[in-house]
């Protein structure tokens, strides 16, 4: 670019700069507005603004033509709900509910005119009781989802490779064992997108010290199943702490503290971490291998 700008009139050379300013100040724009939540959300083309309760974000979305896609956010958790829907078809599959937000996101589903045909957890989780066995009380024909490696009750239950379709989309399942045995990674057909559960989390990623923890498993599985994903694609975790909703597989591979160190090193900061329990486990785990329905 510089040595076409250099041939032209001072005029154009001044236009040619200015415009070259504003792209690289708008190739920067959703890096710099995911670091500050006052922005409004960006989103596909043509959908409405994504909201989380009581606290808004912007948050980086591939445009995949026909797909509508929300984030919704349990504070208590620190959760994150997927749901995503074919915008002809309007069928929907919806990722790690949460029971306490179970009116919430079938409000929404009810709004959007949607029909929820999976309901899908990514691994049996230990801070919240997932709302899929109630929500399959209130929705005729729901189907629950969940690995097979989970031990959890579900009308399906996941592998490696199996399809989650909805419309003309579909997530393909990756397992990601290491946080628990039944953890799964789910990726958009064209890559784009990976909700990744509790496996990699932004800057992070899942605790390893029980439910089938291993941190030698974790390291492997998010090497070998999330990141061989492009750079590009866009990491969706089933948790953050920090009031962020989006990374990049690229930027984890750069940035992620623990997942930039050896394998080694991996397994000696994940068996040293020393974390308290999680206050729910007690009640969680039990209701979540029922489907959430235990004493419901």
């Amino acid at each position: 670019m510089c040595s076409v700008i250099g041939r032209v009139k001072p005029a154009q050379r001044a236009l040619a700069l200015t415009l070259r300013r504003c792209c690289a100040y708008t190739q920067g724009w959703s890096y710099a507005a995911t670091q500050d939540r006052s922005f409004c959300p960006g989103v596909s083309t043509r959908l409405d603004p994504l909201q989380a309760s009581n606290r808004s974000y912007c948050t980086r979305m591939a445009v995949v033509q026909g797909l509508l896609f929300r984030q919704l956010f349990e504070h208590e958790s620190s959760t994150y709900t997927y749901l995503l829907a074919d915008t002809e078809t309007k069928e929907a599959v919806l990722i790690d509910p949460v029971l306490e937000t179970i009116d919430r996101d079938l409000k929404l589903i009810d709004e959007l005119g949607l029909n929820l045909t999976v309901a899908v957890n990514t691994h049996c989780h230990a801070d919240h009781i997932t709302s899929t066995g109630l929500m399959k009380k209130r929705l005729v024909g729901l189907k629950s989802a969940i690995s097979k490696f989970s031990g959890a009750s579900a009308d399906i239950h996941l592998d490696e490779g199996d399809k989650i379709t909805f419309g003309r989309h579909c997530l393909t399942v990756r397992n990601t064992p290491g946080h628990t045995d039944g953890c799964t990674t789910l990726v958009m057909s064209d890559q784009s997108m990976a909700f990744t559960g509790d496996a990699l989390l932004i800057r992070g990623c899942g605790r390893t010290d029980f439910q089938q923890g291993s941190p030698q498993r974790l390291y492997d599985s998010i090497y070998q199943k999330i990141f061989t994903l492009p750079d590009h694609c866009l990491v969706y975790p089933a948790h953050d702490y920090l009031g962020r909703t989006v990374s990049t597989v690229g930027e984890e591979r750069k940035f992620n503290p623990r997942l930039t160190k050896s394998k080694e090193e991996f397994v000696k900061i994940m068996n040293n971490l020393n974390l308290p329990k999680p206050s729910k486990i007690d009640i969680s785990v039990p209701a979540n291998l029922v489907c959430g329905v235990h004493e419901v």
